[in-house]
């Protein structure tokens, strides 16, 4: 089972879960998605907008052959507990996914890590999901303490009122 997540952000993902939907006709796995605030609403995989119950939320990350996420750092952190292969894909700001484009300074610690499949052209995905690498990072003390420090920065620019609340 593959499945993606687009997290909590209040903007949609469109992109992303257009190109997993197609996907998804065309090859003989379940395709199962948390689509979130995405207006899109796919004709060929399971979906769902949020989910209330974490331990079934956990569950599907346990069970996934591979995960197909943005590159929130809560999620990428989550994920890396299960150490299963990933495909990034960061929102941008050029598609209107999110209010700037921190999710790409994320997916460039995945890249010199090489610890996981990044994918900035939407085009490039089903290439990318035939040999997904595996997010290892809950056993890179520095990769775990740069996502926390991330976080908290973003929580505080937030409680500042420097940007808008996010979810990431």
């Amino acid at each position: 089972m593959i499945f993606v997540t687009v997290g909590t952000h209040y903007l949609g993902f469109e992109r992303l879960i257009k190109k997993m939907d197609e996907i998804s006709a065309e090859i003989d796995e379940e395709v199962i998605a948390q689509i979130g605030s995405t207006n899109y609403q796919p004709k060929n995989m399971t979906y769902f907008t949020f989910i209330q119950d974490e331990k079934k939320l956990l569950e599907l990350y346990r069970d996934a052959r591979v995960i197909v996420t943005h590159a929130g750092a809560g999620t990428l952190l989550t994920i890396s507990n299960y150490e299963k292969p990933v495909v990034i894909v960061p929102r941008l700001k050029k598609f209107n996914e999110h209010i700037d484009d921190h999710q790409l300074e994320l997916t460039e610690v995945f890249i010199k890590k090489e610890e996981a499949e990044v994918v900035y052209d939407i085009k490039n995905l089903k290439i990318a999901l035939k040999n997904p690498k595996k997010i290892t990072c809950n056993k890179n003390k520095k990769l775990v303490i740069f996502l926390k420090d991330l976080i908290r920065s973003i929580e505080n620019e937030n409680l500042h009122g420097n940007i808008n609340p996010i979810s990431s």
